[in-house]
């Protein structure tokens, strides 16, 4: 099992996303951290991995014992640039 770290503007993120959307996000983050399970792609052309969670997706990077999640939100334009 990983550790899920959040750095300030993924927390931020977090909190505002509707309860719904922050509770699926929060489970996929935990199933991954477990097990390995989910929608993970690496991301092209830069360093860093992304998680799909329906209309959310998750930026993080990780190491053998740690995920550090660097945005939360909705897929959009603005999305992967942001990290």
């Amino acid at each position: 099992m990983k550790t899920i770290v959040l750095t300030a503007a993924a927390a931020k993120d977090l909190d505002a996303l509707p309860a719904a959307g922050r509770e699926q996000v929060v489970e996929a983050l935990a199933r991954f951290a477990v097990d390995g399970q989910g929608d993970v792609k690496r991301l092209t052309g830069r360093d860093g991995y992304r998680l799909r969670v329906g209309a959310y997706r998750v930026l993080f990077t990780q190491d053998m014992t740690t995920i550090l999640a660097v945005y939360i939100g909705r897929r959009q334009t603005a999305t992967y640039s942001r990290i």
